[in-house]
């Protein structure tokens, strides 16, 4: 829309109305609660909270209907604010998507022409910048198969029961060969680990992979203590796109089965080298 009725310049909103503040006040919430949930190893209600503000950012396009107020030149500026809040929504949620669907969300802020792509950046709402233009649209998919999503994110993290995305996930979606091969898992080994400096329920560990070694923040300080962990062998996500988790930077996922209150660190039933891939 924003290429239809401005040739993709992004303008300043300065008409704003009352029904603007709900969607921004989500918007600004919604990477608090996803860090929340990731805490304690909640993926599929991370990525539900990501899924609210998506599906709150279309209610709002069928409130302040665009396509009518694109036909009156007296409303232009208007239309400006809501385009400009529309566009700041999806980059909220394409930065929250980053370390769930890294590919897909970097389509999105190349199409927003942004690189402000960072967790700090969601402190205001204000990363679009006013006076650049939108990159070509695309069509990213025709629709996000959110079971199969989730599969291919958690492996064997089993969700609580009483979390929910839209409904109660009934059977495991089927994954294909190539979607199991963009996972890569490796052998690592816990060389330390300490309290987060931000989160109370959250672990640094500190791992090494072969000869590399590595930072990641994991939610299991609930049934983990430190001294328990350490040369500890687990497997993680080596390939999952860095992020940081309540300001510390996490560069991959330590796998875990979880079910009911008790939670299982992934490892291997031989004493593997770390740096091992598994297939």
């Amino acid at each position: 829309m924003v290429n239809k009725y401005f040739d993709g310049e992004i303008l300043k909103p300065e008409i704003k109305e009352e029904i603007d503040d709900e969607l921004i006040g989500l918007a600004l919430e919604t990477p608090k609660k996803v860090e929340e949930k990731m805490e304690e190893l909640r993926v599929a209600a991370s990525l539900d909270e990501i899924f609210k503000l998506l599906r709150r950012s279309n209610k709002y396009i069928d409130e302040t209907e665009p396509w009518i107020l694109g036909k009156d030149e007296s409303k232009k500026d208007r239309l400006a604010t809501v385009l400009y809040n529309l566009l700041e929504s999806i980059r909220f949620s394409a930065v929250m998507l980053q370390p769930f669907m890294p590919e897909t969300a970097e389509k999105i802020l190349e199409q927003l022409n942004t690189t402000k792509n960072s967790w700090e950046s969601l402190q205001a709402f204000d990363g679009i910048n006013v006076g650049d233009k939108v990159g070509k649209a695309e069509i990213l998919f025709s629709r996000i198969d959110k079971n199969k999503k989730l599969k291919e994110i958690e492996g064997d993290i089993v969700e609580d029961k009483k979390e929910k995305i839209e409904e109660k996930i009934e059977e495991a979606e089927e994954v294909s060969i190539d979607d199991f091969a963009k996972l890569d898992f490796r052998v690592a080994k816990i060389l330390s680990c300490e309290d987060h400096p931000n989160a109370d329920k959250l672990y640094v560990l500190k791992i090494k992979i072969g000869d590399e070694e590595r930072q990641i923040v994991s939610g299991i300080k609930k049934w983990y203590k430190p001294q328990d962990l350490i040369d500890k062998k687990v497997v993680v996500i080596y390939n999952l796109k860095p992020v940081k988790l309540r300001g510390v930077k996490s560069q991959g996922m330590v796998l875990a089965a979880e079910k009911g209150k008790k939670l299982s660190l992934v490892s291997t039933l031989e004493d593997i080298p770390d740096g091992a891939k598994i297939s």
